[in-house]
């Protein structure tokens, strides 16, 4: 094997070794340096020239750092570490970076690189940072049990009893038992995972798998090998064949998540499936596909369209059944219930007793606009559970945005006694939808009642 065409190549070192750590490089000369120098420290080595090859050995092997360089020909060592928190989420990452590419490798670490060594090398500094990234892991397999019992706590549940949510889940309810495609949108934060997760357990396929894929999350090079699979031979470093997600979600659902961020050839293969039922994975035959695809967006797919960035015929065979996941402030009713079961989660973790919420405070939870929706809400109260210094949540165990936040003014319509119903309900509808700058859908979310609703009110009073 030429050493340009080499893909992951284990040392000769002991499988007794404690730690394994991945070396990527597009410079074959620095892998075999940085080999060698590891090996002296008695850990396994696993070796690549490229981000696939890269994910491949993550995947058979069990992979405890990873170090990459930061500037390679094609995926980056960036939107590497991207696709291996989807393929081996434990598994801690390593940057070498030039001196020129700091600031890049320090945005790195604030989306999960545990550390990052500068260039030229030293010896004694890349050994320790990889011992430490190694420790942390050990760290985090010691909690996996803690975790499991959170999940239990947590249970995936969607929480709320407003209208808003009640007409997303009647939605849904319906929608489930077919096999249409379905559309969730919606702001971050919203929950859109959740309500597909629902529609599956709804569904004919809910003894099936539920196979969640992030598109905007895996590098465009790796994505198509990651939706399809690929065959023995298909390319270089493919030494076994490999099934994609649409193979593991086969007698269940697919849930592709951020679709609106798919590169036009994945959309075209994606198109292929909806309309043929069938798609290939690279170097392979044709396979039919045995999947219910959910898929999910906050992005505008329709001004998407019209851009030119989103095929248009994809758009409609997506967009069977839509669904709108409600923002947090058209839900506000929910609030106290996603408090009280967040309280649950985040006391437990962190072993403490139930915390009490006092009046004030959820006062000021319920006014805020959460930009940020549920996720928002969440982050809050685990922050809050952590910080809390007393058995009550009080206002300065909330951030300052929201502690010290003005309350929204509130504007009121007066009429007078016998003001005919029609003309109170049309003024009601007029002066909501001008605080939401016309928006009927969130107009119509916020009275508890439907956009149809509206237009016909509106038609009647005119």
């Amino acid at each position: 094997m030429k050493p340009e065409e080499e893909s992951f190549v284990p040392s000769a070192a002991a499988d007794s070794a404690e730690i394994t750590v991945l070396v990527v490089d597009d410079e074959v000369s620095n892998l075999t340096s940085l080999e060698k120098i590891f090996q002296r420290e008695s850990m396994r080595v696993l070796r690549s020239t490229n981000a696939r090859d890269a994910l491949e050995a993550a995947r058979r092997h069990r992979v405890d750092v990873v170090l990459t360089d930061l500037m390679m020909p094609g995926t980056n060592g960036v939107e590497l570490m991207r696709a291996l928190k989807e393929v081996a989420p434990d598994t801690e990452v390593v940057l070498m970076t030039a001196y020129g590419t700091v600031e890049t490798a320090v945005q790195a670490m604030r989306e999960g690189a545990y550390d990052f060594v500068e260039k030229p090398l030293k010896r004694m500094q890349i050994v320790k940072s990889v011992r430490k990234a190694a420790e942390r892991r050990v760290l985090v397999a010691e909690n996996r049990s803690l975790r499991q019992e959170i999940r239990l706590l947590t249970n995936r549940e969607i929480i709320g009893q407003s209208a808003a949510l009640r007409r997303v889940l009647d939605v849904a309810t319906q929608a489930a038992p077919s096999s249409a495609t379905v559309l969730v949108l919606g702001e971050s934060g919203t929950g859109k995972e959740l309500i597909a997760r629902y529609i599956h357990s709804k569904s004919g396929r809910a003894s099936g798998p539920f196979v969640p894929v992030n598109c905007a999350a895996i590098p465009e090079t790796i994505l198509e090998a990651e939706l399809f699979g690929h065959e023995r031979g298909a390319f270089t470093g493919a030494v076994a064949r490999r099934e994609g997600r649409f193979a593991k979600a086969r007698g269940g659902t697919l849930f592709l998540d951020e679709i609106g961020e798919l590169s036009p050839a994945v959309q075209v293969k994606i198109l292929r499936v909806l309309q043929e039922g069938e798609y290939e994975p690279i170097g392979g035959s044709t396979v039919k596909a045995d999947v219910r695809i959910v898929a999910a967006t906050n992005r505008d797919l329709g001004a998407e369209v019209e851009a030119g960035r989103f095929r248009e015929d994809l758009y409609y065979r997506l967009n069977v059944i839509s669904i709108t996941a409600p923002p947090l402030r058209a839900r506000r009713e929910d609030i106290a219930l996603l408090v009280d079961h967040f309280l649950g989660v985040y006391c437990a973790k962190n072993a403490r007793s139930r915390l009490v919420v006092a009046p004030e405070v959820m006062a000021k939870l319920v006014d805020h606009s959460w930009p940020g929706n549920v996720r928002e809400l969440q982050n809050v109260i685990e922050r809050a559970a952590v910080l809390c210094r007393s058995d009550t949540l009080r206002l300065d165990d909330l951030p300052e945005a929201i502690a010290q936040a003005s309350a929204p003014a509130m504007s009121a319509l007066s009429f007078s006694i016998g003001t005919p119903l029609d003309e109170v309900e049309h003024r009601l509808i007029r002066e909501t939808l001008a605080h939401t700058q016309g928006d009927k859908s969130m107009a119509a979310q916020l009275l508890g009642i439907s956009t149809r609703t509206i237009y016909r009110k509106l038609g009647e009073g005119e």
